[in-house]
Formats: C-alpha cells, sequence, structure tokens
C-alpha cells in the first residue's frame, strides 16, 4: 500500500513566494528576447537595404542603361502591364561583368499581391521550373511584393548576380541568390516562354 507524503504549508508558500520572484525577471527577459528578435530583424532590412540605392532614378545616375526592348502584354482587348527592358551594355544577357540590368513593369491594371505571385507561379510552372525551385524564393517574394493599382510600377535591378525590387522607384527588397534573377526573367525572355511576340520585341533587333 503507497502512502502519501504531504507536504508542510510553509513548502507550498514558500514555493509561491519563489515563483512570484522569479515571474518578473522571467517576464522581462521574455520581452527583452523580443526586443532583441525585432532588432535583429530590422538590422538585416538596414543592410540589405544599405547595398542598394534607396530610388531607381539613383541606380540608373550610378549605372546608366540604355533601352533594349519595350512592350505592352494584353489579354484580348485589355491592356495589362507595359515593360522594358535595359542594360548597361544594351544587349541581354549583360555582357559587361560589373553591368546592370532592369527590367521595369508598368502596370496599366490593379493586381493583388498574392494574385501576382500566383501568376509568377504559373508562369514557372509553363517552363518546367520544379516546385522545390521557385518555393526557394516565394516566401521572399511575398515580404516583397505589394498590392498593386493601376498607375504603379515594379522594377527588377540586377547587379553582379544580387538582385533587389523597386516599388514605384523606392527601394523595395533584394534576393542575393544568383539563381534568381535568371528564374524570374525567364518568365519573359526564355525561348520557352508563354509569350513569343513579348520576348521578340523586348530583346529588339537582337
Amino acid at each position: 500500500m503507497h502512502k502519501f507524503i504531504k507536504l508542510p504549508i510553509y513548502w507550498d508558500l514558500s514555493s509561491l513566494k519563489y515563483s512570484l520572484v522569479l515571474l518578473p525577471k522571467i517576464i522581462l527577459l521574455a520581452l527583452l528576447f523580443t526586443v532583441f528578435l525585432k532588432n535583429s530583424a530590422f538590422a538585416d532590412e538596414m543592410v540589405e537595404s544599405d547595398q542598394w540605392e534607396s530610388t531607381l532614378d539613383e541606380v540608373e545616375k550610378e549605372q546608366p542603361v540604355k533601352q533594349i526592348g519595350k512592350a505592352v502584354f494584353s489579354v484580348f482587348i485589355w491592356d495589362v502591364y507595359e515593360s522594358e527592358l535595359s542594360t548597361t551594355s544594351g544587349q541581354y544577357p549583360e555582357i559587361s561583368k560589373n553591368g546592370t540590368l532592369i527590367y521595369k513593369i508598368n502596370y496599366l491594371r490593379s493586381i493583388s499581391s498574392k494574385e501576382l505571385i500566383q501568376r509568377t507561379i504559373e508562369q514557372w510552372q509553363h517552363l518546367g521550373i520544379k516546385e522545390d525551385v521557385y518555393n526557394a524564393f516565394t516566401p521572399k517574394l511575398k515580404q516583397i511584393w505589394p498590392d498593386i493599382k493601376s498607375g504603379d510600377n515594379l522594377t527588377l535591378v540586377v547587379e553582379q548576380n544580387r538582385s533587389a525590387f523597386y516599388f514605384n522607384d523606392q527601394f523595395a527588397g533584394s534576393i542575393d541568390d544568383a539563381d534568381f534573377a535568371p528564374l524570374f526573367l525567364d518568365i519573359w525572355l526564355s525561348e520557352n516562354t508563354s509569350e513569343p511576340k513579348l520576348r521578340t520585341t523586348l530583346l529588339g533587333n537582337q
């Protein structure tokens, strides 16, 4: 037969008192840790933005580019967006090691961030890109791409295998993976693009 040992009442009270003493310290540590995480994320954002010019105008002044081609994408009778491709050399792919590529999309219709990402994924699927490849970038795109209204623009800037997006000519975020820019640009510039006429116009006389 098991016997249960009854703890003295003073033990329970002292344990409670000890817990009450520790509780504020635990809460303080939790708050400090939360602040640390937020500051770390903010610091990462600051480092990211410091690597890029804050506006698209500054990018173009720092590294002038030449327009290769300009095209309008339409669905039936509706114009959806106008895009233009430019590089330092005026050629695609950019032949200069330290050159800049700018692909600017001027939207003529509104589209939500969610729908924009879904349309992007559909184009990658059309190109036969594996899911695990594009899934590596979609979380970052969700952070960078906002809901877009008619008249807004979204621009990809590529320098030294690093990519940055500018929304309405203001820095929005970057992706440092060298595989991203070719993957994104292939939507329009791959020989297997779903819009071959758009590709031909964007590439000009190349």
